[in-house]
């Protein structure tokens, strides 16, 4: 039984991976009804895709050549069109990391002030409310116009993605401190800077690394898009490049690198959290 326990879930997780497999293997198997196209689309695809001997889509096997290929030389560079994926990752997870360090530098400090004070809170809800719904992309031609320059623009949409789940969950985080630990740090008459990182902080640390947490899932969704949209450099662009060399297996890769990044920045969101949690 405790055997189970252990190892039943990865059990379960290679078993449906295993399903997936044959069945998209059993989809792309060989075709019949081969048809004459367009020279350019068979240049493309391969002869065998285009005229319908095979499927055109890769079958996993080819994927799985594509993958390591990718992984045995990440960081190539032939030039602005042929990046190896390791150098687009790389393009990518710079400026997430930069937008929502920026984005936690305003939003955490700001989310003190309103937290801690109702009538700051009152002022800034109104802005909050209408700036909150806006898509980020919305502000990328503005941001294109006035900044002038496609890596930072890109930056600034993860800024402005970033900051709403931080901000809202630290005002959330400090408003709800316990009365009793705050009437303590005032019978003891503690003063305003120490009871905000003695008292304050701690107790709603939990709550602030949700929110960033929440923040890097959005900024790392948003980062893809906005690739695709002013191009150059990235993952985004990476996908939308491959895309528009009609190679699927590439695209395959890329989606599965995005996954694989967003994982990895999720659970170390997540242990950091666990660190600043402290059992009730």
């Amino acid at each position: 039984m405790k055997g189970l326990q252990i190892w039943g879930a990865p059990l379960l997780s290679a078993v449906i991976l295993l399903v997936f497999l044959a069945i998209w293997h059993a989809a792309t198997r060989q075709e019949t009804g081969a048809q004459v196209v367009d020279a350019e689309y068979a240049k493309l695809v391969g002869s065998e895709a285009a005229t319908g001997k095979k499927s055109a889509f890769p079958t996993p096997a080819e994927v799985g050549r594509k993958i390591w290929g990718h992984v045995i030389d990440p960081f190539y560079d032939k030039g602005p069109n042929d990046k190896g994926i390791g150098i687009q990752l790389a393009y990518s997870i710079a400026r997430v990391l930069t937008g929502f360090l920026l984005a936690a530098l305003v939003a955490i400090p700001l989310g003190f002030l309103i937290g801690m004070s109702p009538l700051v809170y009152r002022a800034f809800d109104p802005f909050i409310q209408v700036l909150k719904p806006i898509s980020p992309l919305a502000w990328m031609p503005l941001a294109l116009f006035t900044l002038q320059d496609s890596g930072v623009s890109a930056i600034f949409v993860i800024f402005i993605c970033s900051i709403w789940p931080m901000l809202i969950n630290t005002a959330f985080g400090v408003a709800s401190v316990r009365r009793e630990w705050l009437n303590v740090a005032k019978t003891l008459e503690v003063g305003p800077m120490r009871k905000a990182f003695r008292v304050i902080l701690p107790a709603a640390a939990p709550t602030i690394m949700t929110g960033m947490r929440i923040s890097i899932g959005i900024a790392w969704l948003v980062i893809v898009a906005a690739e695709m949209l002013v191009g150059g450099t990235g993952i985004g662009y990476f996908v939308w490049n491959e895309w528009n060399n009609l190679s699927i297996a590439n695209i395959i890769s890329g989606i599965l690198a995005i996954g694989l990044v967003g994982m990895i920045l999720d659970l170390s969101l997540a242990r950091l959290t666990k660190l600043v949690t402290f059992p009730e």
